[in-house]
């Protein structure tokens, strides 16, 4: 025979119970994934770039939160898709992070006629930094506005060169587009990553480059590069003196380009481990050490949840299809 239970035995045995149990199912805290074993972060360019830094910088701080090891590895080539492939095939299983950027999570599905991976082949978990580029020259350029380096440009009649990052990297294209919007000619030479281009132009190898304002800033503060002006809409407050390019010439009113750098995990990657490295990301971007960091870089932490960041990467791969179209830009993957 069944008996009911009283009210006050009914509440007697939900005390003696743990306080987890008494959630809906849907609400009972999970404990967070931590890896079992050595986490590697590929970042897909060379030491010393912008990726590279914020690779660092996470890293460090997921190996002191997990207490086992993060540690970077650097695998550059083919504009960052060579080191996303790598993640690509990798096991989805959380031990394999990429730290990607705007090149080749947005840009190389349009530039590339031979991609060996798709959107859908990595999870977006959160973006980390944003930032302008700025056109840095090196000082025997003698231009300090852009309308005056685009007078020298022009009688230079495509003798000047300019250095990128890689081919397909935000500032390859920053450098395309500038010129075609200016009808000017320079000779495009790409390297492996930020740090080697930056030091060929300090030296005075290559005559300007749209880099990374996180990267570059440095060489200026230095004075061993001149800048002339940010690629974003924006002023930035790091840098009060430097203009938007797009206010500098009517010709260049549609120049308007930010760089991101932000996390993903391969494909399948099961949603715990997606869900739990995102709120790692958030404790981290919301760390005054690492605000205080990103000031110095002139760029601004960009948290974002994982459907959000999709969205974010989402859009931008179709703003650069747009442009790569315009400009009937098509390479292949070597």
């Amino acid at each position: 025979m069944t008996r009911n239970l009283s009210r006050r035995a009914a509440l007697g045995a939900a005390a003696a119970l743990p306080a987890a149990a008494l959630l809906p199912v849907g609400l009972r805290a999970q404990a967070p994934w931590k890896p079992t074993q050595n986490v590697r972060m590929v970042v897909p360019a060379a030491p010393g770039g912008t990726t590279d830094i914020v690779a660092r910088l996470l890293a460090a701080y997921l190996t002191e939160a997990w207490g086992q090891s993060c540690v970077v590895d650097n695998k550059s080539g083919a504009g960052g898709v060579i080191g996303s492939t790598e993640v690509v095939k990798s096991a989805p299983d959380g031990n394999t992070i990429l730290m990607g950027n705007i090149g080749p999570q947005s840009i190389a599905y349009s530039l590339y006629r031979n991609m060996p991976y798709t959107p859908a082949s990595l999870i977006p978990v959160s973006n980390v930094i944003t930032a302008p580029n700025v056109l840095v020259v090196h000082p025997s350029v003698p231009a300090t506005t852009v309308p005056e380096f685009v007078a020298w440009l022009k009688a230079q009649n495509g003798k000047a060169s300019y250095a990128s990052s890689g081919t397909g990297q935000s500032p390859h294209l920053c450098g395309a587009w500038f010129l075609q919007l200016t009808g000017t000619k320079a000779e495009h030479i790409p390297y492996r990553g930020a740090a080697p281009a930056l030091t060929d132009l300090a030296a005075g190898v290559t005559q300007f480059f749209f880099d990374n304002l996180t990267t570059a800033i440095e060489f200026v503060r230095a004075g061993k590069l001149r800048a002339l002006g940010l690629t974003s809409a924006q002023r930035n407050p790091m840098v009060p003196d430097l203009v938007p390019i797009n206010e500098t010439m009517p010709e260049l009113k549609p120049f308007d380009v930010s760089t991101w750098f932000g996390v993903f995990l391969p494909a399948n990657t099961p949603k715990p481990i997606v869900d739990s490295l995102n709120l790692q990301m958030k404790a981290w971007l919301a760390d005054p050490k690492t605000l205080d960091r990103f000031k110095t870089m002139a760029g601004f932490p960009a948290y974002g949840t994982p459907d959000q960041f999709k969205a974010f990467v989402d859009a931008q791969i179709a703003q650069w299809k747009g442009v790569i179209d315009k400009e009937g830009l098509k390479l292949d993957v070597n």
